[in-house]
């Protein structure tokens, strides 16, 4: 009946606290609650499987050095402007990680690095489009992500 308890009370709660304590509106946010809860339910995804979960550390550890970095080299462009031959671009990039979770926490880390958003995922042909705010070298990108993530995704999830 409940599948997330603590989710109904909390949604309850809030209706409560929002809306009244009255017995109409418990029961009306009662009923709200449950049925968010059920969706919430359907909505579940599969439990990840981590095939080697220590190395999670070390992920996070190049991830953060990496969004400090790139913070430094946004911040230094738009203080002081592009250099010549630099340049924004798309990079499609083949991708070897079919794991909805590990793609996901890809999607998070080129999205949350400054300089570069993940833009659109082709299931079909298992690739990637990438914006780059500051292109110097396509080919060194796609060495960072392939090498410095995917690869390191790979191992956790596989």
């Amino acid at each position: 009946m409940f599948p997330y308890p603590v989710l109904t009370a909390s949604l309850l709660i809030m209706w409560l606290l929002l809306s009244g304590w009255s017995l109409g509106q418990f029961l009306l946010g009662g009923t709200v609650a449950v049925f968010a809860s059920w969706t919430m339910a359907s909505l579940r995804p599969d439990k990840p499987k981590l095939r080697k979960w220590y190395l999670l550390p070390k992920l996070f550890g190049i991830v953060m050095l990496d969004v400090v970095r790139s913070n430094l080299a946004v911040s230094w462009i738009i203080l002081r402007g592009r250099a010549s031959g630099h340049r924004s671009a798309f990079i499609n990039l083949p991708l070897e990680i079919d794991d909805p979770t590990a793609l996901a926490l890809l999607a998070i880390i080129l999205t949350s690095t400054p300089g570069s958003a993940w833009l659109e995922y082709d299931s079909r042909q298992r690739s990637v489009l990438i914006h780059v705010l500051d292109m110097v070298d396509e080919d060194e990108w796609r060495h960072l992500i392939k090498d410095r993530y995917e690869k390191l995704l790979l191992e956790i999830f596989s």
